[in-house]
């Protein structure tokens, strides 16, 4: 008995090459008690990113990528002039942001130190939004 390849019949289908825009609704997560509760949107699903991104170490969790989290727990623990972390903060903060698709620019940093408190203020372009952000360290 002869076997001979079946032809598969496909159908001629349009592929609609725009995927459609993404939601950007997430579980909405308090930082300061580890509470996640309720669903959030747009604009406060973002700022949620950005503060998770900044606050996860890069290359420590197997479960992300080496593009995700932030460096900063690298240059807080070691003993580095002012001046260093005035000019480092803001450069491993945009890499740790820059890279999410949504995100076009980050700029206009502004670092106040009061005793071991360091509070970062900075902006966030996305689209044709811009977010104030403002994180402590």
């Amino acid at each position: 008995m002869a076997l001979s390849p079946l032809q598969p019949i496909v159908p001629e289908v349009e592929i609609d090459e725009t995927p459609d825009e993404q939601p950007l609704k997430t579980y909405g997560l308090d930082f300061e008690n580890g509470v996640i509760g309720g669903t959030i949107n747009g604009t406060e699903a973002i700022k949620q990113f950005i503060v998770k991104a900044i606050r996860t170490a890069r290359y420590r969790f197997a479960i992300y990528d080496d593009d995700y989290g932030c460096e900063l727990d690298d240059l807080i623990g070691s003993d580095v002039s002012l001046e260093l972390l005035e000019t480092e903060i803001p450069r491993v903060i945009e890499e740790a942001l820059i890279y999410d698709d949504r995100v076009d620019d980050v700029y206009d940093f502004t670092l106040t130190r009061e005793g071991d408190r360091l509070d970062v203020s900075f902006f966030v372009e996305i689209n044709d939004d811009i977010i104030p952000m403002e994180v402590t360290i």
